[in-house]
């Protein structure tokens, strides 16, 4: 399976434009992106953009996203996965948001993760990918806790725009794809193992 995944778009019509051109460039089966579709809305900016999207696309909102803005990620062409279980070709992806503070506790709640699956998530692990200014680490602690309990096979993220790449946390590779600051996000490829290729 070939993923282009991306985080931080913050409404630019430049950065999806980046994306539709690595869509043709790269031909993947699937866009994942990691929240933060707007700079705190409107909704109508989010569904303009998905819309633009030719194909299957699955998001997770941010924390400078609005409720407005998840509804109309639901009535666009994309789907909202958040604290679903959702299958592509044989693969589960899970998301958790960044807009509500709760999505953590209810996705360990759930137990609806694995080690097959894939967790998109707007935040990053703590300690993993998230690092700001002075090289303060600014991750999630209980998304840290989660990978380390269910162990899943990849976590996709953005947020931190300083820090894009990928690394290991034990067995699960964590990509932070953020567009924010530079970059345009990774292309994934899923082979039994994971091929990660940072765009820049």
């Amino acid at each position: 399976m070939k993923i282009l995944a991306v985080a931080d778009i913050h409404g630019s019509q430049h950065r999806l434009n980046l994306i539709l051109k690595n869509i043709e460039k790269y031909s993947p089966e699937l866009v994942v992106i990691c929240g933060d579709l707007t700079q705190f809305g409107p909704g109508e900016v989010a569904k303009n953009l998905l819309n633009q999207i030719p194909i299957k696309t699955f998001v997770v909102v941010g924390n400078i996203d609005t409720p407005e803005v998840e509804k109309a990620v639901n009535d666009s062409k994309a789907m909202n996965i958040r604290l679903k279980k959702v299958e592509h070709k044989g693969i589960f992806f899970i998301g958790v948001s960044g807009l509500y503070s709760d999505d953590f506790k209810i996705l360990s709640e759930k137990n609806i993760l694995d080690e097959k699956s894939i967790l998109v998530s707007h935040k990053p692990p703590y300690g993993t990918q998230d690092k700001v200014f002075f090289g303060k680490h600014s991750g999630s602690r209980e998304l840290k806790e989660i990978i380390e309990k269910f162990k899943p096979r990849l976590v996709l993220c953005g947020h931190i725009h300083e820090d894009p790449g990928f690394t290991k946390i034990g067995g699960t590779v964590v990509v932070n794809c953020s567009m924010g600051k530079r970059g345009e996000g990774a292309f994934i490829e899923l082979n039994g193992e994971i091929s990660v290729n940072m765009l820049n």
